[in-house]
């Protein structure tokens, strides 16, 4: 949304806030800093369905905050707003938004001054690039080279930037050269405001990982206590019968109670304890 100066659409604008707050539970706060504009065309077809989203200075949506008076909550964020922002507007579970936004994300050729997504390594190979000025370029950013049936070719795979990094304009460009993309834009929720609840921008973070691991370690450990405590549920019951089984199959015969389950093995054991006998017997009149 661009910025109006009359007044009147001022006023129009607000009230344009005003009712996306009103219709709305949930509402997330994204910076715009160094997000382009291409990306914001392609989340707006993505999230056409499940949030709406508008840039506006952050003077008219104090303005409109303060006069939603059914969300008086909504005035902390008010308070902190600075810089450049997009506003989310939706009716999902913020943390379900922040998924989406994730997944928006697109991989990218890196400015000078960007963040490298990740450990950024130029592969060996042929570059496809002619013998000149690129030599030395790629040089300078730490590359060994060499030329080869007309092309320049990188000689091993090398570490360029490591996660987390500055990329440099030297770099920036001889990546863009390469068509390397090295870092990762999108939005990041800096605050959320669902029915009445704030949520700050390091409890929207998700490890979606470590939460599978935290559920699995805690399945264990409840499906463990439950066979332990002889808890019958439906995910425990077979094995809760298969050792209700052994144990009462193993107490029958150390009692020697006769069954149709056991006759055989007592049988057996019947055996092998008269075979013993007999040979001990056997060894003793031997020995006399």
């Amino acid at each position: 949304m661009t910025a109006r100066h009359n007044p009147q659409e001022r006023t129009n604008e607000v009230e344009e806030v005003k009712n996306l707050i009103k219709q709305n539970k949930a509402m997330g706060i994204a910076s715009l800093q160094k997000v382009r504009a291409p990306q914001l065309q392609e989340l707006r077809r993505k999230l056409k369905d499940n949030a709406s989203f508008l840039v506006v200075k952050n003077t008219l949506m104090k303005r409109a905050i303060e006069e939603c008076k059914e969300k008086p909550e909504l005035r902390e964020i008010g308070k902190k707003l600075s810089g450049s922002n997009l506003f989310l507007f939706t009716n999902l579970n913020p943390f379900k938004l922040v998924l989406l936004l994730e997944k928006s994300k697109i991989k990218t050729t890196a400015r000078a001054g960007d963040t490298a997504a990740h450990d950024v390594i130029v592969p060996a190979g042929n570059t496809g690039l002619p013998p000149g000025p690129i030599i030395s370029q790629l040089g300078a950013v730490g590359l060994p080279t060499r030329i080869e049936a007309g092309s320049v070719w990188v000689s091993r795979d090398t570490l360029v930037a490591k996660e987390g990094e500055l990329i440099s304009a030297r770099l920036a460009t001889v990546l863009s050269k390469l068509g390397i993309k090295s870092v990762e834009v999108g939005l990041t929720m800096t605050t959320a405001y669902d029915d009445g609840l704030l949520i700050a921008e390091e409890q929207l973070q998700l490890d979606l990982e470590g939460i599978q691991r935290s559920i699995e370690e805690a399945h264990a450990w409840a499906f463990n206590l439950s066979l332990n405590s002889g808890y019958p549920v439906p995910e425990n019951v077979l094995l809760l019968l298969q050792r209700a089984h052994r144990e009462a199959y193993s107490l029958a015969l150390s009692t020697d109670m006769c069954s149709r389950d056991t006759i055989a093995d007592l049988i057996r054991k019947a055996h092998a304890e008269m075979s013993s006998l007999l040979s001990k017997c056997e060894d003793l009149s031997s020995a006399s």
